[in-house]
């Protein structure tokens, strides 16, 4: 799907993924409405076929994509697959959770938009959806989405390992302000293949620590049935009674495990208070993971190469995502390598707290 500023752009993509359609924008020069170019997309879905699946145009992604989303597809012929997600979000925090655990796909929460660079939904699903879409005054699909599926009583299931990655930071919806916008867990195809197909999934992540604007916040199980639809944010502090860990037992995970020298290099280039808040956002990450691994068990086969493959690229992107979007540029290759190591000692530190 695509707008006529992009039109080569999304032309050179469907050619090198052997996309077999482009569904452009019917009004370019309304406002912009993601929605609109989405009911063009869905609606072409062969009722023939089994399922339909729409990328958008600011996306990169390896020649190997749609035989893995086939095969995907094939394991999971009923569910919604979504593959992308933002290094930001409340289900970039999943997934970056679900990868520690060694999970190859988590379902998505459903306080929050359904990421839809790359989706790939059963054609009934599709249909269902167009006809519920149609008329909306809601603008973006994203957001449609996860409206449809909450409905339904099922959210989508997401992707960990993650081939498809945002380029740019234009945004023709009004997403610019968000800065850099990327991959959670981006892995090459080779990897991501045993991962999708045999890998985990981890239904219930359990609460979730995620990032934003440099502070770390919890999203909390159940928080979707509050009164602003779970759509408000949780300081850490904040969260902790709801999580069974003691701020007590964070200050002391601090005072004895975080390291003083990284600790200092990372406030050095991005502040104190942003040091401090990545390395507890990262233990509370550990300690989640290892509750999660815990509950999910063998690794069914999956190489152990591409397992920890997954989990170093989880840890070298929560630095970035973690930034204010103003400062995200400043993350250089020394800036990440920097922040990842001192985000593992976090995770280290919080996969040794004891189990709730």
């Amino acid at each position: 799907m695509t707008h006529p500023v992009r039109l080569e752009q999304a032309r050179e993509l469907a050619a090198r993924l052997r996309l077999d359609a482009l569904a452009l924008d019917p009004e370019p020069d309304g406002p912009p409405c993601a929605l609109r170019t989405a009911l063009v997309a869905w609606a072409a879905a062969d009722p023939a076929g089994s399922h339909h699946l729409v990328v958008q145009d600011d996306v990169s992604a390896p020649e190997e994509m749609v035989a893995l989303v086939e095969r995907a597809a094939a394991r999971f012929p009923d569910e919604a697959l979504v593959f992308y997600t933002n290094w930001h979000a409340r289900n970039g925090g999943a997934a970056r959770l679900a990868a520690l655990a060694g999970a190859g796909w988590v379902r998505a929460v459903p306080d929050e938009f359904t990421p839809s660079l790359a989706v790939c939904l059963p054609v009934d699903t599709a249909e269902d959806f167009r006809r519920f879409a149609t008329g909306s005054t809601e603008r973006h699909d994203d957001e449609l989405f996860s409206v449809f599926f909450r409905a339904r009583g099922r959210m989508s299931l997401i992707a960990v390992p993650t081939v498809v990655e945002h380029i740019g930071t234009s945004s023709i919806n009004g997403h610019a302000t968000q800065g850099i916008r990327l991959a959670v867990c981006p892995v090459d195809a080779a990897d991501a293949g045993p991962l999708l197909e045999r890998g985990r999934v981890l239904e219930e992540p359990g609460w979730v620590p995620y990032m934003r604007y440099g502070e770390g916040y919890v999203r909390l199980v159940g928080q979707e049935h509050g009164p602003d639809g779970g759509r408000g944010h949780h300081r850490w502090r904040d969260a902790l009674p709801a999580t069974g860990l003691a701020e007590r037992t964070v200050r002391e995970a601090v005072a004895d495990a975080m390291p003083a020298d990284l600790a200092a290099e990372v406030a050095g280039r991005f502040g104190r208070g942003f040091a401090e808040e990545l390395w507890i956002h990262c233990l509370l990450l550990g300690r989640q993971a290892a509750e999660a691994a815990r509950r999910l068990g063998g690794d069914h086969g999956v190489p152990a190469g591409a397992l920890a493959r997954l989990r170093e690229a989880a840890v070298a992107t929560v630095g970035p995502a973690g930034l204010p979007p103003e400062r995200r540029p400043e993350a250089g290759p020394d800036e990440v390598r920097l922040m990842s190591a001192f985000a593992w000692t976090a995770v280290s530190a919080g996969e040794r707290l004891p189990p709730a």
